[in-house]
């Protein structure tokens, strides 16, 4: 029966016009599902579903999702990601793990990721907070300086002092959310297309309001400071505390991004 399917040029490209057009026609495409997005059922056969392929290095998996969360893409993601979503889809649980070394600095440096809610002007939004656990110095450099803040202005960044304020939005970077856990932060690669600025090294799991939230918006507020500034903080209230303490010191830059994948 043919289904309802949303296959973008970039996924059709990807899989071949004879593998999307049986797609189309119901052979290979299932007729309910579970969104990658929003992680509710949907049905093919009576709803716009898009497909979703994550691409690795040597694999590439196909999932599916409501229309009305996300559009039908290619997600890059390196093959450890693409493993871990697929244990995620064959439903072995994936514990939190500390975050891979940042690649913009030689240090092997590692970036904590934090998932809260942040208010804006009565307003919860989906925030990410990230702090080293080290200085970052300058890729080739011998600096003992931390540069994590000046190398994040230069990505396009900007600096907070009012956390009653939306970050303005950066471009090329996204948050990838699939399999309803966060896999990775993407920045703008140097052949056009994104490469992970942070991944994790299992899928991160993230508060039914904070994923609702996210997809509600489209968009993640990012929030980073120096190692030492923030900390690990067990609650909001605290964690907004400590990001207002950062930005009066100046020590705090932010950027909203979307939402990429699911």
């Amino acid at each position: 029966m043919p289904r309802m399917l949303d296959v973008s040029d970039d996924v059709r490209a990807e899989i071949g016009d004879e593998e999307a057009d049986r797609l189309l026609a119901g052979e290979d495409a299932p007729g309910s599902y579970d969104c990658t997005s929003c992680r509710t059922p949907g049905n093919s056969e009576q709803e716009r579903t898009s497909t979703v392929l994550f691409v690795g290095e040597e694999t590439a998996v196909l999932a599916f999702a409501h229309a009305t969360c996300i559009p039908s893409q290619v997600v890059p993601v390196s093959e450890e990601q693409l493993r871990g979503a697929v244990r995620s889809i064959t439903g072995e649980d994936a514990a939190r793990t500390p975050a891979a070394p940042i690649p913009t600095s030689d240090r092997q440096a590692t970036l904590g990721i934090t998932c809260g809610l942040v208010l804006i002007r009565e307003e919860l939004h989906p925030a990410l907070v990230v702090e080293p656990n080290g200085p970052i110095a300058r890729p080739g450099s011998t600096s003992l300086d931390d540069d994590f803040l000046p190398l994040l202005l230069e990505h396009g960044f900007t600096p907070v002092t009012d956390m009653n304020q939306r970050p303005a939005p950066i471009e090329g970077w996204s948050a990838l959310l699939a399999m309803g856990k966060l896999h990775a932060v993407l920045q703008p690669g140097t052949t056009g297309n994104q490469s992970a600025w942070w991944q994790a090294h299992q899928p991160l799991a993230v508060s039914d309001g904070w994923r609702t939230a996210a997809n509600k918006e489209k968009t993640v507020l990012m929030y980073a400071a120096p190692s030492g500034t923030i900390g690990h903080q067990p609650r909001e209230d605290l964690m907004r505390q400590a990001l207002e303490q950062a930005a009066a010191k100046g020590l705090l830059v932010a950027a909203a991004m979307p939402l990429a994948g699911t």
